[in-house]
């Protein structure tokens, strides 16, 4: 088959072709090298019948009219069966780019037909005060002015203050007179819902203390802290708390920029987070077990299997000292590799779970 790169086509203006232009390259024994598809254009079948009109009359060109458009049918006919012989695939092409360019175009008149009405941010912000917490991305992803208000502090201290029940025991960062502060304030919030909020409450509950499969979105994230706790509890034997802190490193964007709208510029502080990118893996262990330092390295591999005696689990954790690239593989013998067994519990936790630790400021 021909290469696609050495075939060129043919341009015509439609202001340029008469019947004296009309080459053999129009018809159907063109070298298909020359002439992609061996087609007649459109241009010059409205050229042609322009010029037949202009010498003839109108109506004395009817037949010639009507000739040169049979004639033209029958080319096109021609070029078809010539084209399908040579190069099945430019058919497949063509019809390909008018589908999209159909597809656009009805895109392009449905946008235009449908009116819409931009309402004052006024009646977004009182609609505001009736959204539930767990419907608040859906109201944001109304329009833009939606979004706008939801970026506002004054739309958190209210889901704040509709939902605080002075019955419950909240943290000191997360009490009323902390609310007040405007730095950090959604995510305290948040936090605070998790605590008075019912169907939040229940959700953290229900997560079991082992999950169903290992979860695989600690992979390739940096360690930034990692503690050993001694729990005493009802049993007779101390427990051992291992946890980790993790921090999920930014990923390059094939455009090199991300596609993400523009916080407003004086409720920067109301947004911040330092722990928006972070999780906390904390392992319980029946004994104390010797692990080697892993902060500042990158967690590759993250497995949890059943223990030897067959009554407990075990977690295997490899760290690198760089990220894992996407497509590669790497041994599972390289690296610096902790083995925690036998384990009791596995938790994973975002930066809004109860437990999770922050600072005073968060």
């Amino acid at each position: 088959m021909p290469k696609k790169g050495n075939r060129k086509r043919l341009k015509f203006r439609a202001g340029d072709v008469c019947s004296e232009s009309v080459t053999v390259a129009d018809y159907a024994d063109a070298d298909p090298a020359v002439v992609k598809s061996g087609r007649v254009k459109k241009a010059v079948v409205n050229a042609v019948e322009k010029e037949v009109k202009l010498l003839c009359g109108l109506e004395a060109s009817q037949g010639a009219v009507e000739e040169v458009l049979s004639s033209a049918a029958s080319v096109k006919a021609d070029a078809l069966d010539s084209s399908d012989d040579l190069d099945p695939e430019e058919d497949g092409e063509n019809e390909t780019k008018v589908a999209r360019k159909k597809k656009n175009k009805r895109r392009k008149e449905s946008s235009e037909s449908s009116d819409g009405k931009e309402y004052p941010m006024d009646i977004w912000e009182v609609l505001a005060s009736y959204i539930r917490p767990e419907d608040v991305c859906r109201f944001a992803l109304i329009c833009r002015n939606a979004w706008t208000v939801t970026c506002t502090a004054a739309f958190w201290t209210r889901l704040y203050r509709r939902h605080y029940r002075i019955d419950v025991d909240l943290p000191f960062r997360l009490q009323p007179d902390s609310i007040d502060r405007m730095r950090c304030l959604r995510a305290r919030v948040i936090r605070s819902l998790f605590h008075l909020y019912e169907p939040f409450d229940l959700r953290v509950s229900k997560i079991p203390a082992l999950p169903e499969s290992t979860p695989t979105t600690l992979l390739n994230s940096k360690c930034l802290l990692f503690w050993v706790r001694k729990v005493t509890g009802t049993r007779p034997e101390a427990l051992w708390e291992f946890n980790f802190k993790f921090v999920k490193q930014q990923g390059h964007s094939k455009n090199g920029c991300a596609k993400s709208l523009c916080l407003p510029r004086q409720y920067e502080d109301v947004h911040m987070n330092p722990d928006s990118d972070c999780y906390m893996l904390q392992v319980t262990t029946l004994n104390f077990i010797f692990t080697p330092v892993v902060m500042g390295m990158t967690l590759t591999l993250f497995t949890i299997n059943v223990s030897t005696d067959m009554r407990h689990h075990r977690v295997r954790l490899l760290f690198q000292d760089s990220p894992l690239q996407r497509g590669k593989k790497r041994g599972d013998q390289s690296g610096t590799q902790v083995v925690l067994d036998p384990v009791q519990s596995v938790r994973l936790m975002d930066w809004w779970h109860p437990q999770y630790p922050s600072s005073p400021h968060t």
